[in-house]
């Protein structure tokens, strides 16, 4: 076909049929052959252009590559194929032929329509070396204080170092929101948001475990700042860590500043009269021991002093003069009376040989000690007969009466 066109005096070119030897064919033909190597070259190379090697996240503009492209990884960064939204694959530093024999994972990416000389895929560049110096700042979203009980909205200021774990879940994340942004901020604003999510979680968890208001975040900066740096929840979701927080600072508003002081400040009050009234009562007890303990060493050397009765029943009296000089002033004379024979009762009560004498001894008939005193002491012969007596008239037991007897008998 060639020849019959040169014969005729027509050449094929990239436009179509042309007289042969015209300088339109030839200048058409050279156009074309250059556009032919520019193009191939441009689909041939495939890399990350110099102007967004700052970026996080690059993605390739053309979905459709054709089989044998040379594809530069930088020594900072990986690459990642996605088809249809999925994940299919991953190339780590270096220069990479894009063929199937030695990159399998392109079998599926292959597309039918063009006889398998081109696949399609979504290429992203992930920058894995950390990023630095990011600084941050902003109010987290409002929280309850857990001892307080005050909402407050703290707000966070510094800057910090973070890499990216986890390309694959970060571009997940990322693809959603600013994918095709080119755009660092854009992408440093969502990691930002983030990372505010992360304070707020990491700054309730702690005030709970340690059970610490609010107010006390001042002081806890470093241990907050080594907890993210440990676990940050939110972004650890999107396969990014924290490396290093610096310059970080906790503060509130003036009206939350000035609303958690006055509600520590009642909690404080609250708790004053608490350990007061704790105070008190433990005064109280430790007076109500000691008089108890000088009642009994009184009891104990007034039990066979006949003074004893008057002691006791001046304590029941004294007792309920107190009572009336605070707040009995309307108790009437027989109430008085009342309390000072109850007074009187409990200290008959409280004698000693009341607790020491066996019931029947009530029933005995005065010994008349001072007339037995005058008349001397009684022989052996006249207790036993004495004892005796007792026995017969049933004011004593058997087992008591041969107790008694034994011991009379002891003494001879």
């Amino acid at each position: 076909m060639g020849s019959g066109l040169a014969k005729s005096g027509f050449r094929m070119t990239w436009q179509g049929v042309r007289p042969a030897g015209s300088r339109a064919e030839s200048r058409e033909l050279d156009m074309g052959i250059m556009d032919f190597v520019k193009g191939g070259v441009r689909e041939m190379m495939i890399a990350r252009p110099d102007r967004f090697k700052n970026l996080i996240v690059y993605k390739h503009p053309d979905q459709n590559v054709p089989f044998w492209s040379q594809l530069t990884v930088d020594s900072d960064e990986c690459a990642l194929f996605f088809k249809d939204g999925k994940y299919v694959g991953y190339l780590p530093p270096g220069r990479h032929t894009l063929q199937t024999q030695n990159i399998p994972f392109l079998n599926n990416l292959i597309n039918s329509f063009t006889g398998g000389d081109v696949f399609i895929a979504e290429i992203y560049f992930v920058k894995m070396q950390p990023i630095r110096s990011v600084p941050f700042g902003g109010p987290l979203e409002s929280m309850e204080d857990p001892i307080l009980y005050e909402f407050v909205t703290p707000r966070i200021f510094g800057e910090f170092s973070l890499v990216v774990t986890d390309p694959v879940r970060f571009v997940i994340g990322y693809h959603g929101q600013a994918a095709g942004a080119q755009d660092n901020d854009v992408i440093l604003n969502w990691i930002k948001g983030l990372f505010f999510m992360s304070v707020k979680t990491v700054i309730g968890q702690m005030c709970a475990q340690q059970g610490k208001s609010l107010l006390n975040l001042g002081g806890m900066s470093m241990e907050i700042a080594g907890r993210i740096q440990q676990s940050a929840p939110n972004l650890d979701e999107i396969g990014v860590k924290i490396l290093q927080i610096g310059n970080f600072n906790i503060n509130f508003a003036a009206d939350d500043q000035k609303r958690l002081t006055e509600a520590n400040k009642a909690r404080a009050e609250a708790r004053r009269g608490v350990g007061i009234a704790a105070d008190t009562a433990r005064a109280n007890q430790f007076q109500l021991d000691q008089k108890f303990q000088q009642d009994a060493r009184n009891a104990q050397y007034l039990g066979t002093n006949p003074g004893w009765n008057n002691y006791a029943a001046g304590q029941a009296m004294m007792g309920a003069g107190e009572g009336m000089a605070k707040g009995g002033g309307n108790t009437g004379v027989a109430q008085l009376g009342a309390q000072a024979a109850i007074g009187m009762g409990m200290a008959q009560m409280m004698h000693p040989q009341n607790f020491q004498q066996p019931q029947y001894a009530q029933q005995q008939p005065p010994q008349q000690p001072q007339q037995q005193a005058a008349g001397g002491a009684q022989s052996v012969e006249q207790r036993l007969q004495k004892l005796a007596s007792l026995k017969q008239q049933g004011l004593i037991s058997e087992e008591d009466f041969n107790a008694r007897k034994a011991k009379i008998l002891e003494e001879i």
